[in-house]
Protein backbone atom coordinates (compact mmCIF):
# COMPACT_ATOMS: atom_id res chain seq x y z
CA UNK A 1 0.00 0.00 0.00
CA UNK A 2 2.46 2.07 0.79
CA UNK A 3 4.61 1.57 -2.51
CA UNK A 4 1.63 2.34 -4.44
CA UNK A 5 0.94 5.77 -2.55
CA UNK A 6 4.98 6.86 -3.22
CA UNK A 7 3.70 6.11 -6.42
CA UNK A 8 1.38 8.76 -7.11
CA UNK A 9 3.52 10.83 -4.72
CA UNK A 10 6.60 11.08 -6.81
CA UNK A 11 4.05 11.29 -10.55
CA UNK A 12 3.05 14.34 -9.20
CA UNK A 13 6.26 15.58 -8.76
CA UNK A 14 7.23 14.34 -12.07
CA UNK A 15 3.97 16.22 -13.76
CA UNK A 16 4.80 19.71 -12.11
CA UNK A 17 7.96 19.48 -13.53
CA UNK A 18 6.91 18.28 -16.99
CA UNK A 19 4.66 21.15 -17.08
CA UNK A 20 7.33 23.34 -16.76
CA UNK A 21 9.51 22.14 -19.24
CA UNK A 22 6.05 22.54 -21.93
CA UNK A 23 5.77 25.72 -20.89
CA UNK A 24 8.96 26.53 -22.00
CA UNK A 25 9.56 29.03 -24.88
CA UNK A 26 10.87 26.73 -27.02
CA UNK A 27 7.26 24.66 -26.60
CA UNK A 28 5.24 27.73 -27.40
CA UNK A 29 7.17 29.23 -29.70
CA UNK A 30 4.96 28.80 -32.81
CA UNK A 31 1.76 27.07 -34.24
CA UNK A 32 4.06 24.21 -35.15
CA UNK A 33 5.92 24.19 -31.70
CA UNK A 34 2.53 23.82 -29.82
CA UNK A 35 1.11 20.80 -31.89
CA UNK A 36 4.39 18.96 -31.71
CA UNK A 37 5.56 19.64 -28.63
CA UNK A 38 3.57 16.57 -26.57
CA UNK A 39 5.04 14.01 -29.21
CA UNK A 40 8.90 15.31 -28.87
CA UNK A 41 8.45 16.35 -24.53
CA UNK A 42 7.73 12.42 -24.70
CA UNK A 43 9.87 11.30 -26.66
CA UNK A 44 12.74 13.18 -25.04
CA UNK A 45 10.99 12.34 -21.26
CA UNK A 46 10.93 8.71 -22.74
CA UNK A 47 14.56 8.68 -24.18
CA UNK A 48 15.94 10.10 -20.67
CA UNK A 49 13.78 7.45 -18.67
CA UNK A 50 15.35 4.35 -21.03
CA UNK A 51 18.85 6.04 -20.55
CA UNK A 52 17.90 6.09 -16.38
CA UNK A 53 16.65 2.74 -16.08
CA UNK A 54 19.20 1.00 -18.43
CA UNK A 55 21.68 2.82 -15.71
CA UNK A 56 20.05 1.54 -13.14
CA UNK A 57 19.98 -2.31 -14.56
CA UNK A 58 23.39 -2.35 -15.33
CA UNK A 59 24.40 -0.71 -11.81
CA UNK A 60 22.43 -3.60 -10.14
CA UNK A 61 23.62 -6.52 -12.58
CA UNK A 62 19.96 -8.16 -13.98
CA UNK A 63 21.43 -8.63 -17.47
CA UNK A 64 20.24 -12.55 -16.94
CA UNK A 65 16.92 -11.53 -15.75
CA UNK A 66 16.60 -9.26 -19.47
CA UNK A 67 17.55 -12.98 -21.17
CA UNK A 68 14.94 -15.00 -18.78
CA UNK A 69 12.54 -12.56 -19.59
CA UNK A 70 12.83 -12.22 -23.55
CA UNK A 71 12.72 -15.46 -23.80
CA UNK A 72 9.32 -15.83 -22.36
CA UNK A 73 6.64 -16.62 -24.23
CA UNK A 74 4.78 -13.69 -22.36
CA UNK A 75 7.49 -11.32 -23.48
CA UNK A 76 4.98 -10.01 -26.52
CA UNK A 77 2.64 -9.20 -24.06
CA UNK A 78 4.70 -6.74 -22.39
CA UNK A 79 5.59 -5.29 -25.65
CA UNK A 80 1.77 -4.63 -26.45
CA UNK A 81 1.70 -3.33 -22.98
CA UNK A 82 5.06 -0.85 -23.88
CA UNK A 83 3.37 0.45 -26.64
CA UNK A 84 -0.14 1.52 -25.22
CA UNK A 85 1.23 2.66 -22.24
CA UNK A 86 3.80 4.51 -23.63
CA UNK A 87 3.17 6.17 -27.18
CA UNK A 88 -0.70 6.39 -26.57
CA UNK A 89 -0.90 6.49 -22.63
CA UNK A 90 2.36 9.06 -22.19
CA UNK A 91 1.21 10.87 -25.34
CA UNK A 92 -2.26 11.62 -24.16
CA UNK A 93 -0.92 12.52 -20.57
CA UNK A 94 1.79 15.03 -21.62
CA UNK A 95 -1.20 16.97 -24.55
CA UNK A 96 -3.54 17.10 -21.21
CA UNK A 97 -0.92 18.45 -19.10
CA UNK A 98 -0.07 20.66 -22.28
CA UNK A 99 -3.49 22.22 -22.85
CA UNK A 100 -5.17 21.64 -19.70
CA UNK A 101 -2.41 22.77 -16.75
CA UNK A 102 -0.42 20.43 -14.80
CA UNK A 103 -3.14 20.22 -11.79
CA UNK A 104 -6.23 19.74 -13.90
CA UNK A 105 -4.34 17.84 -16.25
CA UNK A 106 -3.35 15.18 -13.61
CA UNK A 107 -6.99 14.47 -12.55
CA UNK A 108 -8.26 14.96 -16.31
CA UNK A 109 -6.15 11.87 -16.99
CA UNK A 110 -6.85 10.39 -14.01
CA UNK A 111 -10.07 8.12 -14.80
CA UNK A 112 -7.89 5.27 -15.95
CA UNK A 113 -8.14 3.05 -13.03
CA UNK A 114 -12.31 3.18 -14.27
CA UNK A 115 -11.35 2.68 -17.42
CA UNK A 116 -9.41 -0.52 -16.56
CA UNK A 117 -11.72 -1.92 -14.60
CA UNK A 118 -14.26 -1.34 -17.75
CA UNK A 119 -11.38 -3.33 -20.17
CA UNK A 120 -10.71 -5.97 -17.75
CA UNK A 121 -14.51 -6.69 -18.02
CA UNK A 122 -14.79 -6.58 -21.73
CA UNK A 123 -11.90 -8.58 -22.82
CA UNK A 124 -10.62 -10.34 -19.61
CA UNK A 125 -14.17 -11.18 -18.51
CA UNK A 126 -13.33 -9.88 -14.96
CA UNK A 127 -16.71 -9.38 -13.27
CA UNK A 128 -17.57 -5.51 -13.07
CA UNK A 129 -20.30 -4.81 -10.49
CA UNK A 130 -23.43 -2.52 -11.16
CA UNK A 131 -21.67 0.40 -8.60
CA UNK A 132 -18.51 0.17 -10.24
CA UNK A 133 -20.14 0.91 -13.86
CA UNK A 134 -22.26 3.84 -12.06
CA UNK A 135 -18.46 5.33 -10.83
CA UNK A 136 -17.14 4.99 -14.01
CA UNK A 137 -20.00 7.59 -15.19
CA UNK A 138 -19.49 9.70 -12.42
CA UNK A 139 -15.85 10.03 -13.40
CA UNK A 140 -16.40 11.01 -16.63
CA UNK A 141 -18.61 13.88 -15.77
CA UNK A 142 -15.94 15.26 -13.65
CA UNK A 143 -13.49 15.13 -16.55
CA UNK A 144 -15.97 16.89 -18.78
CA UNK A 145 -16.90 19.27 -16.00
CA UNK A 146 -13.20 20.11 -15.34
CA UNK A 147 -12.76 21.61 -18.88
CA UNK A 148 -16.10 24.28 -17.87
CA UNK A 149 -14.40 25.32 -14.35
CA UNK A 150 -13.94 29.39 -14.48
CA UNK A 151 -11.35 31.14 -13.98
CA UNK A 152 -8.52 28.30 -15.42
CA UNK A 153 -6.07 29.01 -18.15
CA UNK A 154 -7.61 25.89 -20.68
CA UNK A 155 -5.26 26.28 -23.61
CA UNK A 156 -7.42 23.94 -25.34
CA UNK A 157 -10.31 21.68 -23.89
CA UNK A 158 -10.82 19.79 -26.90
CA UNK A 159 -7.26 18.94 -27.13
CA UNK A 160 -7.09 18.43 -23.36
CA UNK A 161 -10.19 16.10 -23.46
CA UNK A 162 -8.59 13.75 -26.40
CA UNK A 163 -5.36 13.70 -24.55
CA UNK A 164 -7.28 12.45 -21.29
CA UNK A 165 -8.91 10.10 -23.11
CA UNK A 166 -6.14 8.20 -24.72
CA UNK A 167 -3.90 8.49 -21.59
CA UNK A 168 -6.77 6.76 -19.69
CA UNK A 169 -7.40 3.92 -22.07
CA UNK A 170 -3.55 3.73 -23.50
CA UNK A 171 -2.71 3.52 -19.42
CA UNK A 172 -5.93 1.07 -19.01
CA UNK A 173 -4.66 -1.48 -21.40
CA UNK A 174 -1.24 -1.21 -20.05
CA UNK A 175 -2.18 -2.05 -16.11
CA UNK A 176 -4.24 -5.05 -16.91
CA UNK A 177 -1.86 -6.87 -19.36
CA UNK A 178 1.31 -6.26 -16.96
CA UNK A 179 -0.75 -7.69 -14.23
CA UNK A 180 -0.83 -10.71 -16.01
CA UNK A 181 2.88 -10.62 -16.99
CA UNK A 182 3.81 -10.05 -13.83
CA UNK A 183 2.15 -13.66 -12.54
CA UNK A 184 5.36 -14.64 -14.69
CA UNK A 185 8.44 -15.28 -12.45
CA UNK A 186 10.52 -14.70 -15.63
CA UNK A 187 9.67 -11.15 -15.29
CA UNK A 188 11.05 -8.35 -12.81
CA UNK A 189 9.65 -4.84 -12.77
CA UNK A 190 13.16 -3.10 -13.57
CA UNK A 191 13.74 -5.09 -16.39
CA UNK A 192 10.33 -4.27 -18.00
CA UNK A 193 10.08 -0.58 -17.01
CA UNK A 194 13.42 -0.83 -19.50
CA UNK A 195 12.16 -2.68 -21.92
CA UNK A 196 8.67 -0.39 -21.28
CA UNK A 197 10.42 2.86 -21.80
CA UNK A 198 13.14 1.99 -24.73
CA UNK A 199 10.06 0.38 -26.33
CA UNK A 200 7.99 4.04 -26.64
CA UNK A 201 11.18 6.10 -27.67
CA UNK A 202 12.11 3.94 -30.52
CA UNK A 203 8.17 4.14 -31.87
CA UNK A 204 8.23 7.85 -31.01
CA UNK A 205 11.58 8.54 -32.23
CA UNK A 206 11.33 5.76 -35.94
CA UNK A 207 7.24 6.39 -36.64
CA UNK A 208 5.66 8.82 -34.88
CA UNK A 209 7.96 11.87 -35.15
CA UNK A 210 8.98 11.41 -38.79
CA UNK A 211 5.14 10.54 -39.22
CA UNK A 212 4.94 14.20 -38.40
CA UNK A 213 7.34 15.09 -40.29
CA UNK A 214 9.02 16.66 -36.52
CA UNK A 215 12.55 15.45 -36.70
CA UNK A 216 14.05 19.26 -37.86
CA UNK A 217 11.51 20.52 -34.57
CA UNK A 218 12.85 18.01 -32.39
CA UNK A 219 16.24 18.26 -33.75
CA UNK A 220 16.06 22.05 -33.05
CA UNK A 221 15.49 21.60 -29.75
CA UNK A 222 18.30 19.23 -28.69
CA UNK A 223 20.62 21.89 -30.67
CA UNK A 224 19.76 25.12 -29.67
CA UNK A 225 17.48 24.42 -26.32
CA UNK A 226 19.39 21.61 -24.71
CA UNK A 227 21.07 23.58 -22.04
CA UNK A 228 17.85 24.78 -21.31
CA UNK A 229 14.96 22.13 -21.48
CA UNK A 230 17.10 18.61 -21.00
CA UNK A 231 18.01 19.13 -17.40
CA UNK A 232 14.07 19.73 -16.72
CA UNK A 233 13.21 17.08 -18.49
CA UNK A 234 15.60 14.70 -16.97
CA UNK A 235 14.63 15.70 -13.76
CA UNK A 236 10.62 14.61 -14.90
CA UNK A 237 12.26 11.66 -16.31
CA UNK A 238 13.90 10.36 -13.13
CA UNK A 239 10.95 10.84 -10.72
CA UNK A 240 8.98 9.61 -13.25
CA UNK A 241 11.12 6.16 -13.13
CA UNK A 242 10.52 6.06 -9.93
CA UNK A 243 7.05 6.67 -9.57
CA UNK A 244 6.83 3.50 -12.57
CA UNK A 245 8.93 1.40 -11.05
CA UNK A 246 6.82 1.64 -7.37
CA UNK A 247 3.62 1.33 -9.53
CA UNK A 248 5.02 -2.01 -11.53
CA UNK A 249 6.11 -3.11 -7.65
CA UNK A 250 2.31 -2.36 -6.50
CA UNK A 251 0.94 -4.51 -9.51
CA UNK A 252 3.04 -6.94 -9.07
CA UNK A 253 1.98 -7.20 -5.03
CA UNK A 254 -1.57 -5.88 -4.68
CA UNK A 255 -2.81 -6.38 -8.42
CA UNK A 256 -3.79 -3.82 -11.73
CA UNK A 257 -7.17 -2.56 -9.69
CA UNK A 258 -5.99 -1.68 -6.26
CA UNK A 259 -2.28 -0.24 -7.45
CA UNK A 260 -4.21 2.12 -10.08
CA UNK A 261 -6.37 2.66 -7.00
CA UNK A 262 -3.31 3.79 -5.23
CA UNK A 263 -1.41 5.70 -7.94
CA UNK A 264 -4.33 7.72 -9.13
CA UNK A 265 -3.45 9.99 -5.69
CA UNK A 266 -1.10 11.81 -7.76
CA UNK A 267 -3.90 14.05 -8.43
CA UNK A 268 -4.68 15.90 -5.34
CA UNK A 269 -0.66 15.64 -5.03
CA UNK A 270 -0.30 17.21 -8.11
CA UNK A 271 -2.88 20.18 -7.21
CA UNK A 272 -0.86 20.59 -3.68
CA UNK A 273 2.17 21.14 -5.35
CA UNK A 274 0.95 23.64 -7.90
CA UNK A 275 -0.13 25.96 -5.14
CA UNK A 276 2.72 25.43 -3.05
CA UNK A 277 5.08 26.00 -5.56
CA UNK A 278 3.42 28.10 -8.25
CA UNK A 279 1.05 29.48 -6.27
CA UNK A 280 -1.78 28.48 -8.72
CA UNK A 281 -5.16 29.03 -6.55
CA UNK A 282 -7.19 29.25 -9.30
CA UNK A 283 -7.31 25.77 -9.40
CA UNK A 284 -8.75 26.18 -5.55
CA UNK A 285 -12.47 27.22 -6.98
CA UNK A 286 -15.24 24.83 -6.13
CA UNK A 287 -16.55 23.44 -9.42
CA UNK A 288 -12.92 22.30 -10.01
CA UNK A 289 -12.50 21.01 -6.63
CA UNK A 290 -16.20 19.00 -6.98
CA UNK A 291 -15.15 17.58 -10.69
CA UNK A 292 -11.77 16.60 -8.65
CA UNK A 293 -13.46 14.73 -5.98
CA UNK A 294 -16.01 12.71 -8.77
CA UNK A 295 -12.84 11.97 -10.84
CA UNK A 296 -10.88 10.51 -8.01
CA UNK A 297 -13.32 8.98 -6.08
CA UNK A 298 -15.66 7.86 -8.86
CA UNK A 299 -11.78 6.02 -10.31
CA UNK A 300 -11.36 4.78 -6.96
CA UNK A 301 -14.34 3.12 -6.71
CA UNK A 302 -14.89 1.75 -9.78
CA UNK A 303 -11.53 -0.24 -9.41
CA UNK A 304 -12.58 -1.67 -5.95
CA UNK A 305 -14.62 -4.83 -5.33
CA UNK A 306 -16.19 -4.12 -2.20
CA UNK A 307 -18.09 -7.46 -1.74
CA UNK A 308 -14.34 -8.94 -2.22
CA UNK A 309 -12.60 -6.53 0.16
CA UNK A 310 -15.40 -6.98 3.08
CA UNK A 311 -15.52 -10.40 2.66
CA UNK A 312 -11.34 -10.62 2.86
Amino acid sequence: MITGLLAGITWAIATVILGIALSASPFISSQQALVLAPFAGTFLHDACSAVIMLIYNLIKGNQKQFLQMIKSRDFKWLLLASAVGGPVGMTGYVMTVNYMGASVGAVASAVYPAVGTALAYFFLKEKVRWYQWIFLILALAGVYGLGYSPRLQVKNWGLGLAGALMCSFGWGIEAVVLAKCFKNTAFGQEQALFIRQTTSALLYGTIIIPALSGWQFTGELLRVHAGELLPVICCAAFFASLSYLLYYKAIAQVGAARAMALNITYTAWAIVFSVVIFKDFMVLNPVTLICSVLVVGGGILAAADFKTILCK
